[in-house]
């Protein structure tokens, strides 16, 4: 009878420490029967040596019963959960006064063209969103702000330049800085998909904003009422001074009525459009900053390792071919274009306008091969590492090469028929894919963490630099130098130009001037007075220009010199 009271003590002894936290502290916990404090002195009968009394026996996994379905495997989280954001704080006052005033000013500065009134209009959705994130606790970290002020700068573009391609590229990119500021995205998948993250937004952000309106619904009247009669009295004071000023002094009403929107009945319906959209945006952008999507969770399995010869053989058979490419450049360029142009037959303008989009394909393809390369590098060890660093980079080195024998032949087929919009666009993304490439050299050295954001920056500091630099500018004065030196010039290309080309083509003798900037002027006629908020800098240079010196030479004087020809972008 004893040996079973022993066995029951122990049982209960065995059932108490299972019962116990594995991670308790056994100095604080009081003794009790049946269990000993854990300084007693000797191990606790049953258990192991080295371990505390307290802590539980590990006992083998019972058998699943014959017959019981096998237990589940966890599945795997989806993307879309990965990515879902946290519950957004409550909307703020100052966000839905935000959001009103961007949806006004959208409405009544941009219903006339671009100008620096979309800047205006953007200046409160970033306010909106400012205030946003910080009720939901988030602070401005130092690529946040340089995304703000990025975006802010491109933005900037439509106020400085008429040409709408620019501006077009501005609007695109800063949408991506604004995007990549608000979600706080720094890996590949947040930054291609961090813009489709406003889509998500504007759905949840126009609930969020109705739900904080009627939660406002019920305040009382004595906290509304006040601001609603200060408001009102404010603008019956605005209308009723303003007017009797402007009555008084010619120059006054001048004044007031250039800064004041020209709003008509006729337009209402564009403006109402404009109203929603502006607001619209300032909604997403809020919602995002107060709880953005999480794009940076989104983590893709790498490739399987190849081994050093699998991997390595086509990319030094490339490498091969890329030398000797560079050489055969390198040969052409120190030995002259005669006799290249000898030998194959070719003329000036047929040997440059051959090889550059071809070199152009070259310099994508190669950015593809480096991105799978990367996938399927063997990466047993560091000697892998340093191996995977040697071979690319020779690669990348050699792609360089490439891109400055493509720049080459384009400032070859300049030098033979002009300077175009599209010889200038593709210039420029050739300049940038070198750029990219070194980028890729350097993350090669010091780690490749921040090369996603370093791409977006990249990308959006060339088209901000694109937009800056004026293309038809540019376009412009490349074919007025051209002609002070050879007298040839194409008077039909100028009339689709915009007015960023006026002061170059200013620069021109009579009647060429004229029959050059005739497209142009004609542009401006026909759109008659525009807003200050509408009108660019470009713009407003080109009328001033006009205005001094008006276009002199009739069609027919233009007809005979072939303005109004045809002829092809490339």
């Amino acid at each position: 009878m004893s040996e079973n009271t022993g066995g029951a003590d122990e049982a209960r002894r065995e059932a108490a420490a299972s019962a116990e936290p594995a991670t308790g502290d056994s100095s604080t916990r009081p003794a009790q029967a049946g269990n000993p404090p854990a300084d007693a002195a000797g191990p606790r009968p049953g258990a192991h040596a080295g371990r505390p009394a307290w802590q539980p026996h590990h006992h083998p996994q019972q058998p699943r019963p014959w017959g019981a379905p096998p237990p589940r495997p966890t599945a795997k989280p989806s993307w879309a959960t990965l990515v879902r954001p946290a519950e957004a704080a409550p909307v703020r006052t100052a966000t839905l006064v935000a959001v009103f005033a961007s949806g006004l000013a959208a409405a009544l500065l941009l219903a006339d063209g671009m100008g620096p009134g979309l800047l205006l209009a953007v200046v409160p959705a970033v306010v909106a969103a400012y205030v946003a994130a910080r009720v939901a606790g988030r602070t401005a970290r130092p690529w946040t702000l340089a995304w703000v002020i990025g975006c802010l700068a491109l933005l900037a573009i439509p106020a400085l330049r008429d040409s709408a391609w620019p501006s077009t590229l501005a609007i695109l990119a800063a949408l991506l800085l604004g995007a990549l500021a608000l979600h706080g995205s720094r890996t590949w998948p947040g930054v291609f998909l961090s813009p489709l993250g406003f889509i998500d937004s504007t759905v949840s952000g126009v609930a969020w904003v109705l739900k904080g309106l009627r939660s406002r619904g019920s305040v009382g009247k004595d906290r509304w009422l006040p601001v609603a009669k200060a408001a009102g009295v404010a603008v019956a004071l605005l209308v009723l001074f303003g007017a009797l000023f402007a009555s008084a002094d010619a120059a006054f009403a001048d004044l007031l009525g250039g800064l004041i929107p020209d709003v008509s009945v006729e337009d209402g319906p564009i403006r109402f459009m404009l109203f929603v959209l502006g607001a619209v945006i300032a909604i997403a952008a809020a919602r995002t900053a107060a709880a953005p999507l999480r794009w940076d969770r989104i983590r893709t399995a790498p490739g399987k390792p190849r081994s050093r010869v699998e991997w390595a053989l086509p990319l030094i058979v490339l490498n091969l071919l890329f030398a000797g490419f560079n050489a055969v450049q390198l040969a052409v360029l120190f030995g002259g274009y005669d006799k290249v142009l000898e030998s194959t037959g070719l003329t000036y303008a047929e040997y440059a306008r051959q090889g550059f989009w071809q070199l152009l394909w070259a310099t994508l393809l190669t950015l593809a091969v480096i991105a799978l390369a990367l996938r399927w590098a063997p990466r047993s060890g560091a000697g892998d590492r340093r191996f995977v660093r040697i071979v690319l980079g020779v690669l990348c080195a050699l792609t360089l090469v490439v891109v400055a024998a493509a720049l080459r032949r384009m400032d070859l087929y300049v030098d033979a028929y002009g300077l175009t919009r599209l010889r200038v666009s593709v210039a420029a993304m050739e300049l940038w894919l070198g750029l990219v490439i070194v980028l890729i050299m350097a993350a090669g050295v010091f780690g490749a963490r921040w090369l996603p954001r370093a791409v977006a920056g990249s990308a959006a500091a060339a088209v901000l630099a694109f937009g800056l630099l004026s293309p038809d500018g540019m376009v412009a004065e490349r074919n007025v130098a051209r002609f002070e030196k050879d007298q040839k010039i194409d008077l039909a290309y100028f009339q689709s130009l915009s007015a960023d080309a006026v002061p170059a083509l200013d620069r021109l003798p009579e009647p060429q001037r004229s029959c050059a900037l005739r497209g142009i002027n004609d542009d401006m006629s026909r759109a008659g007075d525009v807003p200050w908020y509408a009108l660019s800098m470009g713009e407003y240079r080109a009328r001033q220009i006009l205005r001094e010196r008006p276009v002199t030479a009739s069609y027919e004087v233009c007809s005979r010199l072939g303005t109004f020809g045809s002829r092809a972008e490339y």
